[in-house]
């Protein structure tokens, strides 16, 4: 993908949730750490949380990790106690990203409709959108649960884009993790990346057009 040369004029913006409305990917990796040394007996690296857990939804990462598709009823389990134990860490601490309400704004006053494309599940979305405020503003939305192929795969963006009644190749993504930007640019999305979680470069690498640390230069990229 090029770099960006000039202000955007997208039809449409779809962002992630973890590490792009909120820097939380932090509680999120404790917990990840934390249940699969109790469930997997794992001792999980910063090469495994860079690599196989960052994006994603819980099964495919399970997967990545272990080399096995988790039986389903088991993954239940597995799935309610990491989520659990990171809202238990992450209650009351979240803030959102900087410059992210007034980057809002200035899509709502250029009519640019905005949705929210997230491997999380509901609960996580409830959650994140209660303590950061945000759920009058995000009305339409892609869960974990929605899809059947989570990121890289590009259909997470595909059905991003069709809430909003677009094609993806007019819609802007933001995104934090490499699989995340995989699975927006391979949707035809152009992608501006937040280097919440990877660092810029890897962000580039994977498809972004441009990395930035928060939302408080959109003058920068919104025509």
């Amino acid at each position: 993908m090029k770099p960006l040369v000039k202000p955007l004029a997208p039809a449409g913006v779809l962002f992630d949730m973890d590490g792009v409305l909120t820097a939380n990917n932090h509680f999120h990796r404790l917990a990840w750490k934390e249940v699969a040394a109790e469930w997997l007996g794992l001792t999980l690296t910063e090469h495994d949380l860079d690599t196989k857990v960052d994006g994603g939804r819980n099964p495919e990462i399970v997967e990545r990790l272990t080399g096995q598709v988790p039986d389903p009823e088991w993954m239940g389990r597995f799935h309610e106690a990491k989520e659990g134990r990171y809202r238990q860490l992450a209650a009351g601490v979240l803030r959102e990203v900087a410059g992210l309400n007034g980057y809002l704004d200035a899509l709502d006053a250029r009519s640019i409709p905005f949705a929210l494309v997230t491997s999380a599940d509901r609960t996580n979305v409830e959650f994140g959108m209660a303590q950061l405020g945000l759920g009058p503003r995000f009305g339409r939305r892609v869960t974990g649960e929605e899809v059947t192929n989570g990121k890289p795969h590009p259909e997470p963006y595909l059905l991003g884009a069709a809430r909003l009644g677009l094609d993806p190749a007019r819609c802007l993504a933001h995104e934090d993790a490499v699989s995340g930007v995989k699975s927006a640019a391979a949707a035809g999305c152009t992608v501006i990346a937040l280097t919440t979680t990877a660092p810029a470069q890897a962000l580039l690498d994977a498809g972004a057009a441009l990395a930035v640390p928060d939302f408080t230069g959109w003058r920068g990229w919104l025509a």
